[in-house]
């Protein structure tokens, strides 16, 4: 008995757990002394083995962890809902320059653009606001995670001292998390697909600003959930009407037959954050959160 040490049998949440947990294993098998045996790779403990984490065999693993990590973290901190905001990682502040300019055009476009950075910001300050009366558990701000409207929407609840999520994603050019995602949600992932469904898990609201590709993506991929009833009509709201009429005809669409005239439904537009966040708020004046209507799935 003299060689026996205490410690707590109750985990965090409670539980009576007897059995030696794997942080203390881990610990213990650190502390083997290095002998070819122990050094070798087929001794370390699986769950602390990288090689073999990353192993092809093991990609089922890696999409459980990318779901289970995030969300374990945003349930641990409260979060029930989020309002979503995409759009390009290549538009600058106000002033600032534009750096992914490859021509003159591109110059005066993304300059022009500028104005989307500053609703972005001033949109994420509104919903921060709000956020606050819930004690930062209901419209929390989300983000990709990177520069350009990401770091915008960060940026505007930062400024109000308010928590924000940045779902950022291992890319060719090392994209790395804006300085203003809240630390202790600040998320980095391996698959597209594990990260579009952290977006739209908790999603209250989307809204998209004026971006590429990566945006269209995001777009297309929200309404179609919506479009075919694998999600609920919360309102999905995109700043820059003239932007996006003229880089998507979506009543050619409409007319030609590929989607119903009831789709066009599914979008808004909007130039500024407050016409955004009077979209949400008499939305959830009319709608009662738990009850959101679902489309029919009829294509």
């Amino acid at each position: 008995m003299a060689r026996m040490k205490k410690r707590n049998l109750r985990r965090k949440d409670g539980v009576w757990d007897p059995l030696v947990d794997s942080q203390q294993t881990r610990q213990r098998a650190a502390g083997v002394p290095q002998t070819p045996q122990s050094m070798s790779p087929s001794y370390r403990l699986a769950y602390t083995d990288d090689d073999f984490l990353a192993r092809e065999e093991l990609r089922p693993v890696r999409l459980q962890l990318e779901l289970l990590k995030p969300e374990m973290i945003m349930a641990e901190r409260g979060i029930n809902s989020t309002v979503v905001m995409f759009g390009g990682a290549r538009i600058p502040e106000p002033g600032g320059d534009a750096w992914a300019a490859k021509n003159e055009t591109q110059r005066q476009n993304l300059t022009a653009a500028s104005v989307y950075y500053e609703e972005a910001r001033k949109f994420a300050r509104l919903c921060s606001l709000h956020s606050a009366q819930s004690d930062y558990k209901e419209y929390v701000v989300t983000t990709g995670g990177g520069p350009g409207v990401m770091e915008a929407g960060n940026r505007g609840a930062d400024d109000i001292g308010a928590p924000s999520i940045g779902l950022n994603i291992v890319l060719p050019h090392e994209q790395a998390p804006n300085r203003y995602v809240t630390p202790e949600l600040s998320f980095n992932f391996h698959y597209f697909a594990i990260r579009k469904m952290h977006f739209l898990v908790r999603a209250k609201a989307v809204t998209v600003f004026p971006g590429g590709f990566g945006t269209f993506d995001e777009l297309f991929e929200t309404i179609t959930l919506m479009q075919t009833g694998r999600m609920a009509l919360v309102p999905l709201i995109l700043f820059g009407e003239k932007f996006w009429r003229s880089v998507i005809n979506f009543e050619a669409l409409a007319d030609f037959g590929t989607i119903s005239p009831d789709d066009l439904d599914l979008i808004q537009f909007v130039e500024t954050a407050e016409e955004a966040w009077d979209i949400i708020s008499k939305f959830y004046e009319t709608v009662d959160p738990a009850t959101v209507p679902m489309a029919s799935g009829a294509r």
